[in-house]
């Protein structure tokens, strides 16, 4: 692709590690602005930090024992196959909000060796990043993007007790102060825009969200687990067949296209047949043009109809 990774860990020369879609909810139609957030399509990254992830860490305690002792042994075999294997994104948190990512999959640890109340994030090994310090690296990029929202999904919870439950809640409050949106009915943009709000937070821990109104459960997270597409775009179909969300869920995919401006587009349907727009595909338009889809996007495109399309996830309840 002809870019570089830069000593950290960022993939220079792509075309997505641009700024241009860093205010893209803010250049939506204005038609978007009273539409609930769990029925917007919303670009996210999957284990944002593993950019970061750190050559020294030793492998998480979750993982097998063999694998952790094998890093022991074996350090010079071992680790360079499970960094290529946990690492899933090359460019840095601040890069990824730039490029139009909305939703960040945090995941985060305590190390079983590590100071009181450092928390790092993980994936399989553990993170150079602390928390705090990502979570404040995020804080000010919103503070200079006041209408962009970001869904944050703090998750995993690896060696985290009651105690640093609450520190971390305390620290998440004290960073995003009045930009958290309480836990309530799903807003809208307008609706956020008008509070100052630009953060949901999910939190995957039914004790600490009983506690506190700031945080919202955790999302449902479709995974799919397959190897081969095929098997993984008929799981996707399968669960598209509940129909339109009742509540936020998150989906695979990933999103960029030729045909439009930015993320925030409109397509028209060839007028020949009706199409499904799932996942990974290409799909043909008016003009027959092609059109690559890279985002957790269901759409049906009847003849003649326009169709908005602006990011990723969201799915209703649907049994496996």
């Amino acid at each position: 692709m002809g870019g570089q990774v830069s000593s950290a860990g960022s993939f220079r020369g792509l075309p997505c590690a641009s700024k241009a879609n860093a205010d893209w909810m803010s250049a939506l139609s204005s038609r978007l602005w009273d539409v609930p957030l769990h029925q917007l399509s919303i670009p996210g990254s999957h284990d944002t930090m593993t950019y970061c992830l750190n050559k020294k860490s030793p492998i998480s305690s979750q993982e097998p024992r063999l694998l952790q002792l094998l890093r022991k042994v074996l350090p010079c075999v071992t680790l360079p196959v499970v960094l290529k294997w946990s690492t899933t994104q090359v460019l840095s948190v601040t890069e990824q909000l730039d490029a139009g990512v909305r939703y960040l999959d945090l995941r985060i640890a305590h190390m079983e060796e590590g100071s009181e109340r450092n928390l790092h994030f993980v994936h399989m090994v553990y993170t150079t990043a602390l928390v705090e310090d990502t979570l404040t690296e995020i804080s000010e990029w919103l503070e200079g993007h006041p209408r962009e929202v970001v869904i944050l999904a703090c998750r995993n919870f690896e060696g985290m007790t009651e105690g640093l439950h609450e520190y971390l809640v305390g620290c998440i409050k004290n960073i995003f102060g009045d930009m958290l949106c309480p836990r309530g009915e799903v807003p809208t943009l307008r609706q956020l825009w008008s509070r100052g709000q630009q953060v949901i937070l999910s939190y995957e821990d039914e004790a600490a969200v009983s506690r506190h109104v700031e945080l919202w459960p955790g999302i449902p997270y479709w995974w799919g687990n397959k190897v081969k597409p095929q098997d993984l775009v008929h799981y996707l179909e399968r669960m598209k067949s509940c129909g339109r969300p009742g509540e936020c869920r998150l989906a695979p995919g990933h999103l960029v296209t030729r045909v439009s401006e930015g993320i925030g587009l409109a397509l028209r349907s060839s007028g020949e047949t009706e199409r499904d727009v799932l996942g990974d595909v290409t799909v043909s338009t008016t003009g027959g043009q092609d059109v690559d889809i890279r985002a957790h996007v269901i759409v049906s495109a009847t003849q003649g109809q326009d169709v908005d399309i602006f990011g990723v996830a969201v799915q209703p309840a649907c049994p496996l």
